[in-house]
């Protein structure tokens, strides 16, 4: 996938005219991952990852810009000819490559531009590339935003059967054109 990589990258426009890279994570994203959280909310942290906390530790950086490419993928979002993060998607597939689990989270000041939408579409394409056949995810009920972007891109979406105080978002990928 490292030989992959530069090709994947990408400037997509928002709806606003702003023009955004894409690129997939590098180890040594950390420093920029824990600046992404810096300028994040404590709500909107606490939305993405479902417990209070104020930014992110060396540790859960280090441990999120370190992925295997043979099971997960993450994109980062920026502003072009910046090296600020404004929003991270990534996904980790089962094994068997038959569904991958995924989250989205946008700066908190650059929500509401169409940088989820764009994130979430470069995510169902790379899943897809992938030969993945389920997207699924854990939502607050609360994160009326991440719910709002799963319907605009047709997941379903119920009551988490593991927890029900979680929704559970999925999209079948195989028809998805």
């Amino acid at each position: 996938m490292w030989s992959q990589a530069k090709q994947l990258e990408s400037a997509e426009k928002l709806p606003d005219g702003t023009v955004i890279g894409l690129r997939l994570i590098r180890p040594e994203d950390e420093p920029l991952l824990q600046d992404f959280a810096a300028h994040m909310s404590p709500e909107d942290l606490r939305l993405r990852f479902f417990t209070a906390m104020r930014g992110l530790s060396h540790e859960l950086a280090a441990r999120l810009s370190h992925i295997g490419f043979d099971c997960d993928a993450a994109v980062l979002a920026f502003a072009e000819g910046a090296e600020e993060v404004l929003g991270v998607a990534r996904f980790s597939a089962d094994p068997d490559n038959r569904a991958a689990e995924f989250a989205i989270a946008v700066r908190s000041d650059w929500k509401g531009h169409g940088l989820g939408h764009v994130l979430m579409a470069r995510l169902i394409q790379l899943a897809q590339q992938r030969g993945i056949d389920e997207l699924v995810g854990e939502v607050l009920p609360e994160n009326a935003a991440m719910l709002q972007l799963c319907r605009e891109f047709g997941f379903t979406i119920t009551i988490d059967p593991s927890d029900p105080k979680l929704l559970r978002v999925s999209k079948t990928l195989h028809d998805v054109i």
